[in-house]
């Protein structure tokens, strides 16, 4: 098959989120099994260039119909570590994708439409005829619009499209500018409840609705997860849209780049392991509590590593870090948030806790302290209060670290509780809590602790049942093979 992926983000070129990993590690997987991808993306000035090999210009007259003109636009390729990518450089006052950033601006949604737009009419004029558009979040909502309501009829007609969502408590509501603006015009018709309406908005329309209403197949991150966008508010208002389009949505798991993540090969740890041999973990342990000037004693290390904002459960994690040293274990922390209020108050923690040989808190990211903290950790907490996938997880189980989480999102279809899940005994790798409060996590995090001092070998069985667990992007490639095969006999 020939699939072309639409996107705002790549990993590692312009990342922002795990959206990034998403769209290099699914492409990857379906190079791998024989298939021909291509990946179309906006040009930033604030993309890291020096991770795309090959860079150049290929076109400089793509003409982009846009408000009854057009913008002229440069079209660029290279490879990004063995991908082939396009990147869509617009020529305009406007200055879409020169600002430093990739999101953030009042005029995210005419950014991105216009980014829509182009992709289309690049296809259109370049030739590109995929079997499979596979498109993701609000920023790329428009192009199963455009394809259907414009370019089926200049040619585009048998190409198919596949819509996942990443996240849905982003949708890109905006009025009726971006109708005009990409040609599709006609807001009385697209001002309906059946099209781009938005739920709750009835002057605006809703780029991720439009989405779930014109493409041919809707993808959430994991399973459970399109359970909650149906059923609970975490469909951020698009629930009932789903409940009509129930017949083409599900939930496909993220899977997780096992040759960058892998304990036995990992270059930003000192000792190898794998889960027939986990010794070389004890190492990374004693080189993780060097390297934070953590207290050498028989103590398990508790960590965190992710964003620090409201989503995550901050609440949550903080209350973790107090019980767990009082539960006699060590903490690290790694992460940054972008609000400022949050960050400031774990920099008060850190500076308050300073002193505590028990303790450490990184504000901050590091890519490869973040590898010898899951390499070196015994236990990881992901408190989240909605997680439509989650990758801290499956990247602690990879390295042994066992993951204590709430039970939401994607957390829930791969962490299964030591003492009350119904799998198997050698399918429990974790602990799960449900209720975002204090006496959960407290009860989940003792259950961990108190295995680990009191049942060892118990633990190191719950240690290899983690590492043993196979999250990597072939199950998931797999799935995503079959959605694409059944949309394509359409």
């Amino acid at each position: 098959m020939f699939i072309v992926m639409v996107s705002s983000e790549l990993a590692p070129v312009a990342k922002v989120g795990g959206l990034a990993d998403v769209v290099f590690g699914l492409s990857r997987e379906l190079e791998i099994r024989g298939h021909a991808v291509e990946i179309v993306l906006p040009k930033y000035d604030c993309m890291w260039y020096d991770e795309i090999w090959g860079l150049h210009k290929i076109a400089d007259n793509l003409s982009v119909p846009w408000h009854g003109s057009s913008v002229n636009c440069s079209v660029w390729f290279g490879f990004v570590h063995g991908r082939k990518c396009f990147f869509i450089e617009p020529h305009s006052q406007d200055n879409f994708f020169q600002r430093g950033s990739f999101y953030g601006f009042h005029d995210d949604p005419m950014r991105f439409a216009f980014f829509s737009k182009a992709t289309m009419e690049f296809m259109l004029k370049f030739d590109k005829r995929p079997d499979i558009i596979h498109c993701h979040d609000w920023q790329t909502g428009l192009v199963p619009v455009l394809l259907y309501e414009i370019y089926a009829r200049l040619g585009m007609d048998r190409q198919r499209v596949v819509y996942t969502i990443h996240n849905f408590k982003h949708q890109g509501v905006t009025g009726e500018a971006v109708l005009w603006g990409t040609g599709l015009c006609r807001p009385e018709y697209f001002f309906h409840y059946d099209r781009l309406l938005d739920n709750f908005n009835h002057t605006a329309i809703n780029l991720m609705k439009g989405g779930i209403v014109y493409s041919n197949y809707v993808v959430t991150v994991s399973p459970h997860h399109s359970w909650e966008a149906r059923f609970t508010d975490q469909g951020y208002g698009l629930g009932q849209t789903l409940a009509i389009h129930h017949y083409k949505f599900g939930g496909i798991l993220n899977g997780v780049d096992y040759d960058l993540w892998n304990p036995e090969t990992d270059r930003f740890i000192p000792s190898h392991f794998n889960v027939w041999n986990v010794e070389g973990k004890y190492a990374n342990k004693d080189a993780l509590r060097e390297r934070l000037w953590l207290r050498k004693e028989f103590k398990p290390i508790v960590a965190y590593v992710g964003r620090l904002d409201a989503q995550k459960g901050v609440h949550l994690i903080q209350h973790a870090l107090f019980h767990a040293l009082e539960k006699g274990a060590q903490f690290v922390l790694l992460g940054t948030g972008g609000d400022r209020g949050i960050n400031n108050h774990f920099w008060h923690l850190k500076h308050y806790l300073n002193e505590n040989a028990d303790c450490h808190l990184e504000i901050g990211f590091n890519e490869q302290l973040a590898h010898l903290i899951y390499a070196g950790s015994d236990l990881m907490i992901v408190p989240s209060l909605f997680e439509p996938c989650g990758l801290t997880q499956m990247l602690a189980m990879r390295y042994g670290s066992v993951p204590v989480v709430r039970a939401v999102g994607g957390l829930v279809d791969t962490v299964f509780d030591r003492d009350h899940s119904d799998k198997p005994p050698e399918l429990r790798c974790g602990y799960v809590f449900h209720d975002a409060d204090f006496p959960a996590i407290e009860s989940a995090l003792s259950r961990s602790i108190g295995l680990w001092y009191n049942y060892p070998k118990e633990f190191r069985r719950l240690v290899t049942n983690a590492m043993a667990m196979d999250y990597s992007w072939a199950q998931s490639g797999t799935h995503y093979l079959n959605v694409y095969e059944q949309v394509r006999c359409k």
